[in-house]
């Protein structure tokens, strides 16, 4: 009898070590679970164009790995990443990203997808803008004093309109039509749809845009326009806590075969809204 209990306690112990082993690998793998996953620090022009909904679901399931995004301005995002608070660095601002890189916040960067730069305003453009010259067009928006949406966030968008009123001579005095939201792209466009002003959006986001009200593209086609997105892994030389093979993954495949068709794929109305042009 003492046998047969002895016998039974040892099965009994084997068989709670066998479950301490499973529950350990169990919690090790959900451990590595929760590990799968980075922070990748965009714009609001990828975000609201609706472009990270469609190719993330792709990432994930090629590489396991979740992705967070924090859309913002790109000058936001590109301080976001030089404080180490995300593992990659997807913007369009090619003279930020180059700095960003050059202060060795990242080894180097990517060229990835473009679109471009489009004027939106009042279907019946009180200014007279319509065209394919947008200097010609906000020198116009000036003189008339039409209003005039300006991002002022520092974003990428924000970037290239101060360039563009930087090539008139109307930049010191834009007219009293023009404002300032310190808003992203969706915003702004609503402010503009409610009120008939202007505004220079990307057009990924204008397409993806529901509210337009009266509001129409009224400029496009000038080379000026073109609106190039670069990609970086965050260094883990200024900031150990990155996630660099899971970063990498990320880099390696929106460059890569897979990732580049997933953003050729994705279009509104049968129109697409970002073109990849992958460098290594």
């Amino acid at each position: 009898m003492t046998s047969r209990f002895a016998s039974q306690r040892r099965q009994v112990v084997r068989l709670l070590a066998a479950a301490g082993v499973l529950s350990a690998g169990l919690l090790g793998s959900l451990a590595a679970q929760a590990q799968s996953s980075i922070v990748v620090a965009s714009t609001t022009s990828t975000e609201q164009s609706g472009l990270f909904g469609h190719i993330l679901p792709q990432f994930k399931q090629a590489t396991g790995i979740d992705v967070k995004v924090v859309a913002l301005g790109t000058g936001q995002a590109i301080d976001m990443a030089r404080r180490g608070d995300a593992d990659v660095l997807f913007v369009h601002d090619k003279l930020a990203e180059e700095k960003f890189v050059a202060d060795g916040f990242a080894v180097k960067r990517l060229e990835v997808m473009y679109n471009d730069f489009v004027l939106i305003g009042p279907k019946a453009d009180p200014a007279g803008t319509k065209g394919n010259d947008i200097v010609a067009a906000l020198k116009k928006i000036a003189t008339a004093n039409a209003p005039f949406v300006s991002r002022g966030d520092k974003s990428g968008t924000h970037a290239a309109e101060l360039r563009f009123w930087k090539m008139t001579d109307t930049d010191a005095n834009k007219g009293t039509g023009y404002k300032e939201c310190g808003c992203g792209m969706g915003p702004a466009l609503n402010i503009a749809a409610s009120s008939g002003a202007y505004v220079l959006a990307d057009r990924g986001t204008w397409l993806n845009f529901k509210n337009r009200a009266d509001l129409a593209v009224l400029v496009e086609g000038d080379k000026r326009l073109f609106n190039q997105y670069g990609v970086m892994l965050v260094s883990s030389a200024k900031h150990p806590q990155v996630k660099t093979a899971e970063g990498q993954k990320f880099v390696d495949w929106v460059t890569g075969a897979a990732g580049q068709k997933a953003i050729a794929d994705y279009k509104i109305g049968g129109e697409q809204l970002f073109f990849p042009n992958a460098t290594k």
